[in-house]
């Protein structure tokens, strides 16, 4: 395969699991020059949305993506890795990112960062940024409870 080719692949693979991206996220992720993202995403069929970020082209093939339900994810889950801004998720709350780049682990709900969360005396304990209604609440206690007896506790 040639390096065109590679790179137009490479960015329809990306964008089919990371999109809306934009050039840097590809960039940073893959590890590549802005240059080969650029050819990439122009290459590979995507389409470049108002707020400048890439996707590709609806498909019937694929419903519309839903939002997982709420869900503790651990410090080394993939979610934030190979972004430019991990803002769309973390919104103001950046100190889930350390300064060495490692993540605390973080509560999920609505496709956003809610919460942080650690295990004190064997039981998972949550942060929550602000109030959670119930069903986030509950949610996000059901996972506690998986991850206490995947723990052992």
């Amino acid at each position: 395969m040639g390096h065109e080719a590679a790179v137009t692949e490479l960015a329809r693979r990306y964008l089919a699991g990371h999109a809306p991206a934009a050039d840097g996220d590809l960039a940073r992720w893959a590890g590549i020059g802005l240059r080969d993202a650029r050819l990439g995403l122009a290459r590979c069929g995507a389409v470049q949305r108002a707020d400048g970020l890439a996707e590709l082209p609806a498909s019937p093939r694929h419903e519309a993506a839903t939002l997982p339900p709420p869900r503790l994810l651990g410090a080394f889950d993939p979610l934030l890795l190979g972004w430019a801004s991990r803002d769309p998720i973390t919104g103001p709350h950046r100190h889930i990112v350390t300064v060495n780049g490692l993540f605390r682990p973080f509560a999920l709900a609505g496709g956003r960062a809610a919460a942080t969360w650690n295990i004190a005396r064997g039981q998972v304990v949550l942060a929550p940024f602000a109030l959670l209604d119930a069903e986030t609440r509950a949610a996000l206690t059901s996972d506690a409870a998986d991850v206490t007896r995947f723990l052992g506790g």
